[in-house]
């Protein structure tokens, strides 16, 4: 079997480091191909000798450009490696630009796409991460998804779910294995007080930082935490709209608000797991600050990681001035909110993401499902059908008896994933069945 991985960003190649892991461990044959959506110092070589990976073996090189124009780029160079390599399987992480060129170009090659943390859904159009996650999620054959809210989502959408595979986010098997590498290469922690509550900022999203009220609330809100030592590596565009809003003064002339320039991804995640408290707008962060059990708090009103949110180790609040201060105060001095936050128990899964995607992958391959053919013969219409199950059956054996698919299982008004061995007696479920 020969698998292509398609990277291009910083976050993709984090999540993927526990999956190229466990490839090589299997001797399965792989390639990587990495587009170039970043390609600054970080992305070059060193990044992937910091992290104990293997360099590229294809780089498409696209560079900088309006999203059409990488994706277009993306897609040309892509289509080029995989009908020269052949691939058995196409795998894509997460919701970039390479991510939907990737899932499109494998699409349209017949070649089947395994969609590593697929179902992620913000509901929010206007972010370019939902169009490329929801067009690679239609392209894609196999999904591996973080929790079953995601799946859910996917079912919801049209996916069967026997193409669904529950493995948790391969975020945590990242963290584990990236911050023994960060504990042994950086030396941030030595440059932090530990005399002080310390709390880490990431801010980088265009609705955060191109919006002058909205910057302008949040900075505000900065302001009012005296007591908290803030660490802020500031992304180029926040800089430049700050200085541009005349903030970045009201900042720096602050001296519990240290500015610094963007910082490398091991020592981001030392100085996270260091911090009594992170703010962000960023989603894969969400991920991190729950796994390294730091209780997070999130400058944006919606979030495609609503499961951080309901296990309590996230608080949504937005560009609410008011809101940011009164949350960040109350998690402070509110010890038992505090201690939850901390403690609140990770929906992303136990570190095992990684092995359960290549256990999934390995058992279609041999069981011939992951072929993309044309139909045979004509199966008929498909009835949708809600009905109660009255006798005691799981969702295996219902499936084998009535020669259909259980799309849904509802448990009273919850919607639940139809795992195998679900016993479905005085449950109502949604099915398929061909006619």
């Amino acid at each position: 079997m020969k698998i292509a991985i398609i990277i291009g960003t910083r976050p993709e190649i984090i999540k993927m480091a526990p999956v190229l892991d466990e490839i090589e461990k299997r001797g399965i044959d792989y390639i990587l191909i990495h587009t170039g959506q970043h390609y600054d110092h970080e992305m070059s070589d060193q990044f992937f000798l910091d992290l104990e990976l293997k360099t590229p073996d294809f780089n498409i090189g696209v560079g900088s450009g309006s999203h059409g124009e990488q994706t277009a780029l993306m897609m040309k160079g892509i289509e080029n490696v995989l009908m020269s390599e052949k691939p058995d399987l196409v795998m894509v992480q997460g919701d970039t630009n390479a991510v939907m060129a990737g899932a499109i170009v494998g699409g349209k090659l017949h070649i089947p796409v395994g969609h590593v943390e697929a179902g992620l859904r913000s509901y929010d159009k206007t972010m370019p991460e939902e169009i490329n996650r929801v067009v690679a999620d239609a392209c894609s054959k196999i999904y591996f998804v973080p929790t079953e809210e995601s799946a859910i989502n996917l079912i919801f959408e049209g996916i069967t779910p026997h193409d669904i595979f529950i493995t948790g986010n391969t975020v945590v098997d990242a963290c584990i294995r990236n911050l023994k590498i960060a504990k042994k290469q950086s030396n941030i922690a030595s440059n932090l007080d530990p005399e002080k509550e310390l709390l880490t900022l990431t801010m980088h999203r265009p609705e955060n930082v191109d919006n002058t009220q909205r910057l302008q609330n949040i900075v505000d809100a900065l302001l009012e935490f005296k007591n908290l030592d803030i660490i802020f590596p500031v992304h180029p565009r926040t800089v430049k709209n700050l200085k541009n809003f005349s903030l970045y003064q009201k900042l720096k002339e602050k001296s519990h608000i240290k500015l610094i320039k963007p910082i490398g991804y091991l020592d981001f995640l030392l100085l996270l797991s260091n911090s009594k408290l992170v703010m962000t707008d960023s989603g894969g962060i969400q991920e991190e600050a729950i796994t390294l059990n730091v209780p997070c708090i999130t400058l944006r009103y919606n979030t495609e990681r609503p499961e951080t949110v309901k296990a309590g180790g996230n608080i949504l609040v937005g560009a609410d001035k008011e809101k940011i201060i009164n949350s960040v105060n109350e998690i402070l001095s509110n010890h038992n909110l505090y201690n939850r936050m901390q403690n609140a128990l990770n929906p992303y899964g136990n570190g095992k993401a990684s092995e359960r995607i290549i256990d999934a992958i390995l058992n279609a391959h041999d069981k011939n499902e992951l072929n993309i053919k044309m139909p045979e013969n004509i199966k008929g219409n498909v009835v949708h059908s809600l009905i109660k199950i009255n006798t005691d059956i799981n969702v295996s054996e219902y499936e084998n008896r009535e020669n259909a698919i259980v799309k849904i299982v509802y448990e009273g008004d919850l919607a639940r994933f139809p795992y195998p061995q679900l016993n479905l007696k005085n449950k109502f479920i949604i099915l398929d069945k061909f006619q």
